[in-house]
């Protein structure tokens, strides 16, 4: 796999790229998925044409104009009509999304191209993990992006990995991957919940 995604990308490892080639060995169409930071809509536009005219995709933002700039994202990709925009904290995926998801993802951080200040918080962001891993169906997955290049950035990180040390390895395994020799660059961690524990 490593060889080939060397090729993919030019001979150097896109790793938020790499997080979608995660998600596609767990998420089929059919399946519902959460973009727990919506941004721009790229993760959203992914996830509503990977689930596809069957499955449903719900994305969260507190930021009127990243579900502006999601709708248009959405249209551009002739993605189809399978996409629920919530203007609302992440930390209330429970409020909206009932039952068990297929796989979510986080883009931790702030808008690209939009106002710096905004950014995702620790208060917010550890409730709404805790959340996206409770929801977790078997089989299923979490792709967390984390950027710590800026504090609150590398603060979040921190915090997460804390709660990740946590977790029942016979029921979730969670990796984390990153850049060894870059040590700001973004990162990412996977949780893949088992599809029964071992022994079961």
């Amino acid at each position: 796999m490593i060889s080939r995604d060397f090729d993919r990308f030019g001979k150097m490892i896109d790793l938020l790229e790499l997080q979608k080639e995660f998600i596609l060995r767990h998420l089929t169409a059919g399946g519902v998925a959460v973009d727990f930071t919506m941004g721009n809509g790229h993760d959203t536009s992914f996830l509503s044409r990977t689930v596809g005219a069957a499955g449903h995709v719900y994305a969260f933002d507190i930021q009127p104009e990243a579900l502006e700039s999601t709708k248009k994202t959405l249209a551009a990709d002739m993605c189809p009509d399978n996409v629920t925009l919530i203007l609302d904290s992440h930390s209330n995926v429970r409020k909206y999304v009932a039952g068990e998801i297929n796989a979510g993802m986080f883009n931790l951080g702030f808008m690209p191209g939009g106002d710096k200040t905004k950014t995702t918080m620790r208060e917010t962001t550890l409730p709404a993990v805790k959340d996206a891993v409770g929801m977790l169906a078997p089989g299923g997955i979490l792709s967390v992006a984390i950027y710590p290049g800026h504090a609150e950035g590398d603060a979040e990180g921190r915090e997460l990995r804390q709660f990740y040390e946590t977790l029942d390895r016979h029921i979730l395994c969670c990796t984390e991957i990153h850049i060894v020799n870059s040590p700001t660059s973004p990162y990412f961690t996977i949780i893949e919940k088992r599809h029964k524990q071992r022994g079961a």
